[in-house]
């Protein structure tokens, strides 16, 4: 079988995933992508962009998958009947109706951040198939989706709910953690790790926070900082660099794979305070690398861990 799979933000998990299933598909596998920055005009302009792409092509997959960054009724519309009879899938990593929104996104103050939602709602209604990373991911799509449609004055088309359910189910990440098992490194001192991105969603200020209450109270740790940093990142990063110079033992970005795999494998502990996660990659991770997690209650972690060990790992 032939797949093209569709890709406006070509970054982070999104190419992890994609990336994983073209090495590992006994299918030919190509992928269309452009790359992994601007996430809101991805969603408003790489219709156009990509769907110019596609017409350049030679040849016409058996399957398309595109991913919740696209907004696919106007992909399908611009292609025109290039896509007739191929068969078309929608993989949601995130949905916009629960990714929570930034204090400082002038969207909200305008009331228009509710349009990325609706991208998400009208490409699922296009595609022939829905797929969600997570089972909290499918359910906070459709909780959303209830929510907003009867806010509209008439022709809610609240009938599409039960259509859109019918064709969606939950596939889980695909992950390659077989080279993150390796002999557990043990220290004296234990090493408490971050290894998200380093953005607001992620809760780094209850992160540093809970770090210094444990400095002042005489609690000795070491500490690990990875995650890719951003140009509006949380300014509490830059303050923690001096905080904790004294626990520090690396901070930063890691290009090479093989080094942010030894300093999972180093690490002891993973306090996690993100305020979303529709999967949670890096927690996954820092899992299989041996550390202990301390998790939210909430989101998609639950769905990580046996319930017979949920009371060692969860917060609330």
């Amino acid at each position: 079988m032939h797949i093209l799979i569709i890709e406006p933000f070509y970054s982070g998990s999104h190419k992890q995933w994609i990336d994983g299933y073209q090495k590992h598909s006994s299918h030919r596998v190509e992928i269309l992508s452009l790359p992994g920055r601007y996430w809101k005009w991805r969603m408003h302009g790489a219709a156009i962009s990509l769907a110019n792409e596609f017409l350049k092509r030679q040849s016409i997959p058996d399957l398309l998958v595109v991913s919740d960054m696209l907004d696919f009724a106007c992909f399908k519309a611009l292609v025109g009947d290039q896509l007739q009879g191929v068969k078309t899938a929608i993989y949601f990593h995130e949905n916009q109706f629960a990714y929570p929104k930034s204090s400082k996104d002038s969207d909200i103050k305008a009331k228009r951040d509710n349009h990325y939602a609706w991208i998400n709602y009208t490409s699922a209604l296009t595609a022939n198939r829905v797929f969600f990373n997570s089972d909290y991911n499918k359910s906070s799509f459709f909780e959303g989706l209830k929510n907003l449609l009867p806010r509209f004055p008439d022709f809610q088309e609240l009938e599409m709910i039960s259509i859109l359910e019918t064709k969606s189910e939950v596939l889980l990440l695909g992950m390659e953690l077989k080279d993150m098992q390796d002999i557990k490194q043990k220290n004296e001192v234990p090493v408490i790790l971050w290894n998200h991105r380093w953005e607001y969603d992620k809760g780094p200020e209850l992160f540093f926070e809970t770090l210094e209450r444990l400095k002042k109270e005489g609690v000795s740790f070491k500490l690990n900082v990875l995650g890719q940093s951003f140009k509006n990142q949380a300014s509490c990063f830059k303050k923690a660099k001096e905080q904790f110079k004294d626990e520090i033992l690396h901070f930063g970005y890691l290009e090479s794979v093989q080094d942010y795999h030894k300093v999972l494998q180093s690490s002891d502990i993973l306090p996690v305070t993100s305020q979303h996660d529709f999967f949670g990659v890096s927690v996954v991770e820092a899992i299989y690398s041996g550390n202990y997690p301390l998790l939210p209650d909430r989101l998609a972690y639950p769905e990580h861990i046996r319930e017979s060990e949920k009371d060692k790992y969860f917060y609330l």
